[in-house]
């Protein structure tokens, strides 16, 4: 991989949760109708949902979050269409409606069976511009492996990625993924992107939006012989990819063909997942984790949240994001 061609500094933690930095902040997304961030500590156990007021120009948060406990472990939520107060989601092992006033969860299908919930569970997500909900799988027996250690031996990961259309149909799309992670679509929606984290590989597939199906699967981004995973990604109106890197303190900013333009650099390490906000979406929302191992350490704010403010000239906005049709 590259260097980039500009490093810019992003700054110290946002907002720091109450009760400590999260295990693995997640999957945060910003609600215009009442200026409000959701995002969840996917691996505290147990599982959390953070909802959060934020002041629609600066970002600046307005109280604490309020904090629900929930039932299973839920890495990716999107806003369904037309039923106020819920959320789809990926929770352990499927698909499931989540409640935003208590966090219970209303499994609609269970795609992993229980059985193998110490072989599979699933990730990130995101909903297409026709409303489908699309969600990928980790394969923890090859992800313990660590980077760069899966032997030829073990064959080809088993992580799939699945489409959950509103009609309730589910559909395999891709396979071969150790940890399926950052998805979202280019502007025009002729772009599907991909990440898979611990095979430190980011993807671009071509995207048909009528029929939801991607093709052309091709390699863009390369972070293999370095420490940093490719994680959770948002597009901005640009087309440029924002990256969330694990293993480092930075969002890394792609062009559509991979070329590495900018980093963002910030005081936490293991960035994990931005997305866009505020009123004119032009405020970079950021998860992140405590160290896996170390835990909380001196000088590294990872747990926390962050954000940046892309305001300045010419830089572009954010795209909304798309809720799910059923």
């Amino acid at each position: 991989m590259q260097p980039p061609l500009e490093t810019i500094q992003g700054g110290k933690a946002w907002y720091k949760p109450p009760n400590g930095p999260m295990v693995l902040g997640e999957a945060p997304i910003y609600r215009a109708s009442d200026s409000t961030l959701h995002w969840v500590d996917a691996l505290k156990e147990p599982s959390e949902l953070h909802i959060l007021k934020v002041d629609p120009e600066s970002g600046d948060p307005i109280g604490e979050a309020r904090v629900l406990i929930l039932e299973d472990s839920v890495s990716v939520h999107y806003f369904r269409q037309g039923v106020k107060g819920s959320y789809i989601c990926a929770y352990y092992c499927g698909v499931a409606f989540m409640d935003e006033e208590t966090g219970k969860l209303d499994v609609v299908h269970e795609i992993i069976p229980k059985s193998m919930r110490a072989e599979k569970r699933f990730n990130d997500g995101g909903v297409d511009a026709k409303g489908r909900f699309w969600l990928a799988e980790i394969d923890k027996q090859a992800m313990a492996f660590g980077l760069g250690g899966l032997p030829e031996s073990y064959g080809e990961p088993k992580g799939r990625l699945w489409r959950y259309d509103p009609d309730g149909s589910l559909h395999e799309m891709a396979n071969g993924f150790v940890c399926g992670n950052g998805i979202d679509w280019s502007p025009d929606n002729k772009i599907f992107y991909l990440n898979d984290s611990v095979g430190q590989k980011s993807y671009a597939f071509d995207f048909d939006l009528e029929t939801g199906s991607i093709s052309n699967k091709r390699l863009i981004v390369d972070m293999r012989g370095t420490g940093g995973e490719p994680d959770g990604l948002v597009v901005g109106t640009d087309g440029n990819i924002w990256m969330g890197v694990y293993g480092s303190n930075r969002v890394m900013i792609f062009d559509p063909t991979g070329k590495h333009l900018k980093d963002i650099e910030f005081s936490g390490k293991n960035l994990t997942c931005p997305t866009w906000g505020g009123k004119n979406l032009d405020i970079l929302f950021v998860t992140s984790a405590k160290d896996p191992i170390l835990g909380i350490k001196d000088g590294d704010e990872g747990g926390n949240m962050f954000k940046y403010m892309v305001r300045a000239g010419p830089n572009p906005k954010g795209k909304p994001k798309f809720e799910f049709a059923g």
